[in-house]
């Protein structure tokens, strides 16, 4: 079973407000005018390099977002916990940096790690830091003032570190603490990511009192496919509702995922956890199943994070997207990667819009998608197969959806197929990236491929035009193919088949900019489809500040 089958967050949906009116603090007009890639509704600080999402959670009204940044440049290095807040997870306020480099156990570093609330509302964070000896250690920080709201203090603990590399753990592998979660026992658990004997390894320790870790005999799990997990992710789903749990939940009503972050990608597996032998059951391992392995996103998504919202009784995903091109176009930018928050949310539908329904697509042809600003935009499509039968075979040899992308892109007709969007296009089709899908028979089972191809996606020279592929798990004689794909400057991540695939891509066309840039539906298919429906309006800004201004976030 797929985690978007029974996850309330989806994963495949961005949390967007079609109604923000707002805009970015810094500029806007001027950022518009020299800087095509910096986005409008996507979490990015004002400047610099930023990295993996820390410690996401909600306390008391406020979403709280930790990330990895460098202070002083669009480079990574110099690593802290910058620190942003939003009452609507649109639109932030940026606060003073959380945590910095300060004590002999973090010193030459603050790297990642998650939020635990304990009893009493009391927010902690667990981080790995790197210290003196270049050791990595598990340290711990809590608010100076729990009356402050916006958390803007926090303190570190005494008795850093909490975690030393001992026992066999090699000190460069070891990393990245999880939200914690407490057993039946009141004894409170979390892992860190590891590698030992060369294999991923989810470390896991106990404490009763949040301050003294006892590592466990056994990890929680552990590879002999992959190598180093980062960025480990473990938390209980619902299977009976659509509603999050919180992390500490156990019951037969709920699985549990494990997420690590490894080989450029975020994957993950569902399994049984025994709290009262602290063991994980897998349903499927890591790497067991060839081409349908289980990812987060089949594109450039890495380190993410989650949380539990308990207001919303949703949880939420955060993930990391970096650049596709040079270190030193993001010297010159002056700023380098972007945030992705995704859950399901009800849309308000702004003024620019367009809809249409029932319309054919001839096998060849490519229409406008007129009226919107498809540069900052939301197209959601519906395509109905007219003539399945006429699906090619399968190759029993094509089993790496990505590599079959790369050979098949969307300028290679087939029978059904490729259809889709070409988003960030020029009118003339010179710059365009397609994400679109090919329908393959084999027997009486058919395979949905879907593709995100950047190969076309500018004629600026040394960017990485990556061509992405994931097959999804759908029946296409029983519904429709969907498609959404939210468009953002220098970003368009896709949702194919109601999420069950995801794809980003960071995209950075030198001509579809701004007003240059076009939104097409297309079928360079031998066989003809039909758009069932389609709608796509134009996306409005977040407004995203700094406290330095003393502006209060926009509700």
């Amino acid at each position: 079973m797929e985690i978007s089958a029974f996850w309330v967050v989806g994963i495949c949906f961005l949390l967007v407000d079609h109604g923000v009116h707002a805009s970015h603090n810094t500029n806007r007009n001027l950022q518009a005018t020299y800087q095509p890639y910096r986005t409008a509704y996507h979490f990015q600080p004002p400047k610099n390099w930023m990295n993996d999402p820390n410690g996401p959670m909600y306390h008391k009204g406020l979403y709280h977002l930790f990330y990895q940044y460098n202070p002083y440049g669009a480079v990574w290095g110099n690593i802290t916990w910058a620190h942003s807040v939003s009452y609507d997870l649109v639109n932030w306020v940026h606060i003073d940096h959380a945590i910095s480099p300060s004590q002999p156990s973090d010193i030459n570093g603050c790297w990642s790690g998650s939020t635990t609330i304990l009893p009493g509302e009391k927010p902690t964070i667990l981080y790995t830091g790197i210290g003196t000896k270049n050791r990595q250690v598990q340290n711990l920080a809590m608010p100076k003032n729990l009356s402050d709201p916006l958390l803007r203090e926090w303190i570190k603990s005494p008795y850093n570190p909490l975690m030393t590399p001992i026992d066999g753990i090699d000190p460069d592998f070891f990393r990245d603490p999880t939200t914690a979660w407490q057993g039946p026992d009141k004894i409170w658990r979390v892992i860190v990511g590891s590698q030992i004997n060369g294999h991923g390894t989810a470390i896991l320790y106990r404490s009763k009192d949040f301050v003294n870790w006892t590592r466990s005999d056994n990890p929680l799990h552990s590879s002999v496919k992959t190598e180093m997990w980062e960025c480990p992710d473990f938390f209980p789903v619902g299977i009976s509702s659509t509603n999050g749990v919180d992390t500490s939940s156990q019951d037969k009503y709920t699985k549990h995922v494990l997420k690590a972050s490894f080989n450029h990608h975020d994957y993950y597996i569902l399994g049984s956890y025994m709290p009262e032998k602290d063991k994980f059951s897998v349903e499927t391992d890591f790497m067991d199943s060839t081409g349908m392995d289980l990812r987060y996103d089949y594109g450039k998504f890495y380190a993410s994070k989650t949380f539990f919202d308990s207001a919303m009784k949703r949880r939420i995903l955060w993930g990391w997207i970096n650049e596709s091109d040079s270190e030193s176009d993001d010297i010159k930018k002056g700023w380098s990667g972007l945030q992705s928050g995704r859950l399901k949310k009800s849309r308000n539908y702004g003024p620019r819009t367009v809809s249409f329904h029932a319309k054919k697509l001839k096998s060849g042809s490519t229409i406008e998608v007129p009226g919107i600003t498809a540069s900052q935009a939301d197209v959601e499509v519906s395509f109905e197969l007219l003539n399945l039968e006429e699906a090619e075979l399968m190759d029993p040899s094509w089993t790496d959806p990505q590599l079959l992308c790369s050979q098949k892109k969307a300028s290679v007709r087939g029978k059904l197929g490729p259809f889709g969007l070409l988003v960030f296009a020029t009118k003339d089709l010179t710059e365009q990236t397609a994400i679109y899908f090919r329908i393959f028979r084999r027997k009486d089972k058919y395979i949905v491929l879907m593709c995100s191809d950047q190969s076309r996606s500018s004629v600026r020279e040394g960017l990485d035009k990556t061509t992405y592929g994931a097959f999804i798990d759908m029946d296409p004689r029983h519904e429709n193919i969907t498609l959404r794909s939210l468009i953002d400057h220098s970003i368009v991540e896709s949702f194919g088949g109601e999420g069950r695939a995801c794809i980003t891509a960071r995209v950075y066309p030198k001509l579809a900019i701004h007003k240059q840039a076009y939104l097409f539906a297309f079928n360079h298919g031998t066989s003809h489809v039909k758009i069932s429906r389609l709608n796509a309006w134009t996306m409005e800004n977040a407004q995203i500040v700094s406290t330095k201004k003393r502006r209060k976030p926009h509700v």
